[in-house]
This record gives structure tokens, C-alpha cells and sequence, in this order.
């Protein structure tokens, strides 16, 4: 079993910046993708960035690149996403994800393990 917690959510005003964290339970995540995705009210959970605990590959939705920055640190079994460039449109619930595997998917049911979630609110 895997256990994902985030945190770092918090109010920020348009333009500012924010940083997510997401510390893993598990020891070793060599094998894994990690991912972020985001649910705005009414909305469906959306993917946002991944990345290979192994290699460090990332990617990133059409909507946060070049904004957006994903990376990790083994020694920690932590992931996190710097946000810069803050929009009142990235307002979400934002989530961590993990999948086992090497290759990164956008959907939310490739993703086996989930955080509970941490608020980010862009006011303009």
C-alpha cells in the first residue's frame, strides 16, 4: 500500500507563486510515475504534470507549461510542483498520484494511488 499526503495549498493572489509537496510512503519508488492533477468545482479531474521517479522525465498539460515546474528528491521520497504565473483558472484541488511502471498516462484511472487532496485558490 502506498500513502500519498500533500500539502503547501493555500490563497494566493494572480501572478504569485505556490509550491506542492507530496511525500510518499513507500521507500522505493524506482518503478513509478508520479503525477499531479487538479479538480475545479464543478469540474472533472484534470492531469497537470508527471513525471519518472527513475529518470526524472516530466511532462505537463498544454495549460501550465512553462509555468509549471515538477521535480523530486529521492533521498526525501518527495515529489513537488513549483507554480509560478499563478491564474485565477488554476483554482482546484490539486492531488497527487502515483501509477507503477515507467510510462506516464493523463488519465485518472491509470493512476493506482491517490493523496486526499490540498485546496490552491488564485484570487484576481
Amino acid at each position: 500500500q502506498v500513502q500519498l499526503v500533500e500539502s503547501g495549498g493555500g490563497l494566493v493572489q494572480a501572478g504569485g507563486s505556490l509550491r506542492l509537496s507530496c511525500a510518499a510512503s513507500r521507500r522505493t519508488f524506482s518503478s513509478y510515475v508520479m503525477g499531479w492533477f487538479r479538480q475545479a468545482p464543478g469540474k472533472e479531474r484534470e492531469f497537470v504534470a508527471a513525471i519518472t521517479w527513475s529518470g526524472g522525465r516530466t511532462y505537463y498539460s498544454d495549460s501550465v507549461k512553462a509555468r509549471f515546474t515538477i521535480s523530486r528528491d529521492n533521498a526525501k521520497n518527495t515529489i513537488y510542483m513549483q507554480m509560478n504565473s499563478l491564474k485565477p483558472e488554476d483554482t482546484a484541488v490539486y492531488y497527487c498520484a502515483a501509477r507503477s511502471g515507467t510510462t506516464y498516462y493523463t488519465r485518472v484511472e491509470n493512476y493506482d494511488y491517490w493523496g486526499q487532496g490540498t485546496q490552491v485558490t488564485v484570487s484576481s
